[in-house]
């Protein structure tokens, strides 16, 4: 078994693949301090939960974009299973070449779900991921990055309104029945929720508008993607798993057959 670590701002995304087939997934916080004990004894407790033995995971892949986790992360990974991960970064091989001004500045979760957007559905693709920021990434026929959007996710939007606004409320992020709200917490979402769907729409098609290709295909991705998905026809694919999908993609383009180590 494979086990890849998606590192984000929010949330740890950690898969485990047998077969190239998801076996389990599951999320810890980010932005709670951990120790590599702490990392490594809260790794197993949610494998176990999952049925699956520490010891069955043979080798590991992690992308990250919080560089302050990863000395902790890793040496859990080393300590409690005996293996040295592999690091997605610059050099590494994912099958997407980066002709942007500056590639080292594009994130390794992009180049993840370029990779995988690209392999599994074909390209040109536009891949949206609406995590912590909603990015908007365009690879090309042969595979290469060429051009990606960044803006404010939906709870980073959320978080503005209530941390910033005194009287508007914390709310849970949904779509109302209605964009023709009558009371705060709807007026909210549907400002949110329709907001957001607005931008998206705009931004697919100025895309690829812009790059003048043709037959480019919509892959999102996302906790809240799913509800952005199904409100636009513009959006051709929706799949929660293609960063991992993505990262099991990479680990097979090592051809390293095991990063167990001698502890």
């Amino acid at each position: 078994m494979i086990m890849t670590i998606d590192v984000g701002n929010t949330n740890i995304t950690v898969g485990v693949f047998k077969n190239d087939e998801v076996a389990a997934n599951f999320r810890m916080t980010t932005k709670m301090p951990r120790t590599s004990d702490e990392y490594g004894m809260l790794l197993i407790t949610l494998l176990e939960q999952n049925d699956i033995r520490h010891g069955d995971v043979e080798d590991a892949i992690i992308a990250s974009v919080v560089p302050n986790v990863m000395h902790a992360l890793e040496g859990a990974v080393v300590k409690y299973f005996g293996i040295r991960p592999i690091v997605i970064e610059p050099g590494t091989k994912t099958g997407i070449k980066v002709v942007t001004e500056n590639p080292r500045q594009i994130g390794a979760d992009r180049i993840v779900d370029a990779a995988a957007a690209y392999e599994l559905y074909g390209g040109p693709v536009l891949v949206l991921d609406f995590g912590t920021a909603t990015t908007y990434d365009l690879v090309d026929g042969s595979g290469a990055f060429v051009s990606g959007v960044t803006a404010p996710g939906i709870r980073i939007s959320a978080k503005a309104l209530w941390e910033d606004a005194a009287k508007l409320p914390e709310i849970e992020i949904l779509k109302p029945e209605s964009i023709l709200a009558k009371e705060t917490i709807s007026s909210m979402q549907a400002g949110l929720v329709y907001g957001q769907i607005g931008q998206t729409e705009y931004i697919i098609k100025h895309m690829i508008e812009e790059s003048e290709m043709e037959g480019v295909r919509v892959v999102a991705t996302g906790g809240l993607g799913r509800i952005i998905a199904s409100e636009t026809d513009l959006i051709d694919v929706y799949d929660p798993n293609l960063t991992l999908k993505g990262m099991n993609l990479i680990y097979k383009k090592q051809n390293r057959k095991s990063g167990r180590i001698r502890i």
